[in-house]
């Protein structure tokens, strides 16, 4: 959630609160190999690449994503406000699923919707038992709602963001069995100042850690119970600049730590800290050459999943058509075209789609690859004196040559790949003030702006 940050409401006997929260999910399960993101898309300027409904990506290892139906939505909500922020899948005790978001559609601030809506799902698959839950009875919102289970009641926690009687942000919980029908809300934690965007990690090593959104940093409290009110903040902020939506996550084959946050605008970037001790409440930043968000993701909830759960998912809802390539020395750009030219740019921009590509093969040779524009699908990159250029395929040999190139590992790093130019096969595409062009390559800096890593 991305609110008006002055704007603040009266709570009365209920409970809400503006922003976003993203429990952990429950411990690990030993069959879990993998992970599923929930998440809604927003573009820099709202438009092209903005949707308001349930997307899903999967990863092995949490940190690489891999966006599901082309990123497109699986499942789009029909009540309310037609549309949904702040996704978050929990896996119940039953081992099924249950769907949460906020009920609202784009960034009207001024919508206040006491509803939340719910999906049941066996799979992730198939989408099943949808309605909006009331939790609350004032005319005020109900925002970024997840879920934990709470082993002591024997039922489970809904949290969400909403304004308390003294007017500022705090983090409410509703209680339930089957997200049918709910208890009464309660304040979950209120530390007398604003906090959004709480998420809960249950049960390590006897404590529960709450990080949540203070004045744009991630926070941490901690608890050796789940009740509420009994959370104290004890962890050094972390940010890179304005930083909301928390979501912390294990490590499914160590025993790092990650705590991801999003950028305090639409379309906003993913940043990951990572830590191999939750009570010491630091948090050193990752690098981002590790890890690379599904394209306009924005508010994500994960849940780690086994890996037929993974395939299923993928075999369901298929693999993206299209790549994204990520510099390795400036991770924070991809390549692209602008104005028809190729170079790195830093991601977000719009247009988002002259940064995916369909890695065809080779033009010239079909052992090597073209690299054929998404949003130009008559266009190529190829080199024109030594420069790269996106360019309509005329038909010609010279134009396949120029267009083709043989993927080899990475010269900096053999994980990622390098580009060998087809008819200049001493040159390697590579990038110089942050325009693409085909150069012979030799120095560690060169082999670095010659190296990418192809995903999504």
């Amino acid at each position: 959630m991305t609110p008006n940050p002055s704007r603040r409401l009266f709570l009365g006997a209920a409970a809400s609160v503006p922003l976003a929260l993203t429990l952990g999910a429950p411990a690990a399960h030993a069959a879990d190999s993998a992970y599923v993101m929930a998440y809604f898309t927003e573009s820099t300027s709202l438009g092209l690449g903005t949707d308001y409904g349930l997307h899903l990506a999967v990863s092995r290892d949490g940190l690489q994503w891999m966006p599901l139906n082309q990123n497109n939505p699986v499942v789009t909500p029909t009540e309310g406000a037609g549309g949904l922020r702040d996704p978050f899948v929990l896996r119940k005790q039953d081992g099924t699923f249950v769907v949460l978001a906020t009920d609202l559609k784009g960034t009207d601030w001024s919508y206040n919707s006491q509803y939340v809506h719910v999906w049941n799902s066996a799979d992730l698959r198939t989408f099943t038992g949808y309605h909006r839950l009331k939790l609350h009875d004032m005319v005020t919102h109900s925002w970024a709602p997840e879920a934990f289970w709470d082993a002591g009641r024997g039922q489970y926690g809904i949290l969400y963001s909403s304004v308390n009687s003294s007017g500022h942000n705090v983090i409410m919980v509703n209680y339930t069995t089957d997200f049918v029908t709910v208890s009464a809300p309660q304040v979950f934690f209120d530390p007398g100042y604003d906090v959004i965007d709480g998420n809960l990690t249950v049960g390590v090593n006897g404590v529960n850690y709450l990080y949540f959104k203070k004045d744009q940093t991630l926070v941490g409290a901690r608890s050796t119970t789940l009740a509420p009110g009994s959370f104290t903040p004890f962890s050094t902020p972390a940010a890179h600049g304005g930083t909301e939506a928390p979501t912390v996550v294990k490590s499914l084959t160590s025993n790092a730590w990650y705590l991801w946050g999003d950028t305090y605008t639409p379309n906003g970037v993913f940043y990951a800290w990572q830590s191999t001790d939750l009570a010491a409440g630091t948090w050193t930043p990752l690098d981002q050459r590790l890890y690379t968000q599904p394209v306009n993701s924005k508010h994500c909830g994960i849940q780690p999943i086994t890996s037929t759960v993974y395939d299923n998912l993928v075999a369901k809802w298929g693999a993206p058509a299209w790549n994204r390539l990520k510099s390795y020395n400036y991770p924070a750009r991809y390549v692209r075209h602008a104005n028809y030219v190729g170079r790195i740019d830093t991601y977000p921009f719009d247009l988002y789609t002259d940064s995916q590509w369909k890695l065809v093969p080779g033009l010239a040779d079909g052992s090597g690859v073209s690299f054929q524009s998404v949003n130009y699908p008559t266009r190529y990159l190829r080199h024109y004196n030594y420069e790269l250029r996106l360019d309509v395929n005329d038909g010609t040999s010279t134009f396949a040559a120029d267009a083709t190139f043989y993927r080899t590992a990475g010269l900096a790093d053999a994980n990622w790949s390098s580009f060998r130019s087809y008819n200049n096969p001493t040159r390697y595409i590579r990038h110089s003030n942050y325009v693409l062009r085909i150069d012979p390559v030799s120095t560690t800096t060169e082999k670095q702006d010659a190296t990418f890593y192809v995903g999504y």
